[in-house]
């Protein structure tokens, strides 16, 4: 199954949904001290891996962490190739003074924003959805 590419389309039908829970941004020299199954996100870094958990097992761990966020998935099967819906919603939330963290996985994009932000950011997104 292959995702969109159109852009008006991607915009129009991307149904932002709010993932329960918060979520931080850490970063560990030793990828193992992590249950991979906790992971949400790893990304390799020669300063040592970055990892987006739960905030609840990240204090277990004792993970240093400075950002609290809201995880917000993207429902519409965007292609990995398709131009322009980053900008377009990292602008529109720019727009409203939220910054975003974004993520594509295979299927979905899907943006970080702080936890403060979150109603804000989906009222935001809809908004410009139906703006489309």
């Amino acid at each position: 199954m292959t995702g969109v590419k159109n852009l008006s389309e991607l915009i129009k039908n991307m149904t932002p949904e709010l993932n329960d829970g918060i979520y931080v941004f850490a970063t560990v020299k030793n990828i193992n001290t992590i249950e991979r199954s906790k992971a949400i996100c790893e990304f390799k870094e020669k300063e040592g891996t970055t990892v987006i958990v739960d905030q609840e097992y990240a204090d277990k761990l004792g993970l240093a962490y400075n950002y609290t966020a809201a995880w917000i998935t993207l429902k519409i099967h965007s292609s990995l190739d398709a131009v322009g819906l980053t900008a377009a919603f990292s602008n529109k939330l720019a727009e409203s003074n939220i910054s975003c963290n974004v993520v594509a996985g295979y299927y979905h994009d899907h943006i970080f924003v702080e936890k403060k932000d979150a109603k804000k950011a989906i009222a935001a997104l809809k908004k410009f959805s139906i703006e489309k």
